[in-house]
């Protein structure tokens, strides 16, 4: 089975048979499928929380130059054994794909709320489909179909996800630590990091999941010019950037927190 055999209609919750152009449901909903491959179940306009298409540009270009390897391996690694993978707040599906080659027979679903991430989504690896939908609301996805949900750098709807997981079914998380990118941060007045972020994403997905791993990576990177602007354009500090007055190599620190989580 692949990805879009998972999907719910976004109209009624009934099961989507997906075919070259389009997407239909026994009662008769029908959604287009684009030319890049996506489907957008979204069934409004994107919100103003949607990447734009130049911070989908500066992801792919900065996750494509590898710094973040060490990150994608390790949450490879947490995802072993698994032949469902859906990603929610997927962007690019850098981190999708690098799952999907670590699982030679997995098949993998990505979702984000952007058009502009789901047209590299939808490429982003042969075993990968991707969905326009907010993590915010429940996902037009089955239930009990994934093995392994990730949510990397993204919003987290834990009662959603425990509903997509099956009974033994893991959700990978990454967050960045309180010092994550910190040089960045104190050199460009980019925005701050929670000091309780880890205890509040314990007690969000509290009720519903159960921490059986966690690891705090470290990675160290040093950036030329255009690597440190697409980092810090990636994401929401696109607005706070100043980074294009650098002119020399940048050394800055990834600090992150991947942890693991069983379905209660």
């Amino acid at each position: 089975m692949s990805g879009f055999d998972w999907l719910l209609c976004p109209q009624c919750g009934d099961g989507l048979v997906v075919e070259d152009r389009a997407a239909r449901c026994d009662r008769g909903h029908s959604v287009d499928r684009a030319r890049q491959g996506y489907l957008n179940l979204l069934g409004r306009a994107q919100g103003a929380n949607a990447d734009t298409p130049d911070m989908v540009a500066r992801r792919h270009a900065f996750l494509s130059s590898g710094h973040y390897s060490p990150i994608a391996d390790a949450v490879s690694q947490r995802s072993s054994g698994s032949a469902a993978v859906v990603e929610v707040g997927a962007g690019t599906g850098w981190y999708l794909a690098r799952v999907l080659d670590a699982l030679p027979s997995a098949e993998g679903l990505g979702v984000d709320v952007s058009v502009a991430a789901a047209r590299r989504l939808a490429k982003c690896h042969p075993r990968a489909r991707a969905i326009v939908a907010d993590a915010w609301q429940p996902l037009p996805i089955a239930s009990a179909v994934a093995d392994v949900m990730l949510s990397i750098f993204a919003p987290r709807n834990p009662e959603d996800f425990a509903r997509v997981l099956g009974p033994k079914g893991r959700l990978v998380v990454v967050t960045p630590r309180a010092d994550h990118l910190r040089e960045a941060r104190e050199r460009f007045g980019l925005l701050g990091i929670e000091a309780d972020k880890q205890q509040r994403l314990a007690s969000t997905l509290g009720p519903w999941f159960t921490e059986t791993e966690a690891e705090d990576l470290d990675v160290p990177m040093v950036l030329a010019p255009g690597e440190l602007v697409n980092l810090v354009g990636m994401g929401p500090n696109a607005f706070h950037d100043h980074s294009a007055d650098v002119q020399e190599p940048f050394e800055v620190t990834a600090r992150v927190r991947i942890s693991s989580w069983q379905k209660r």
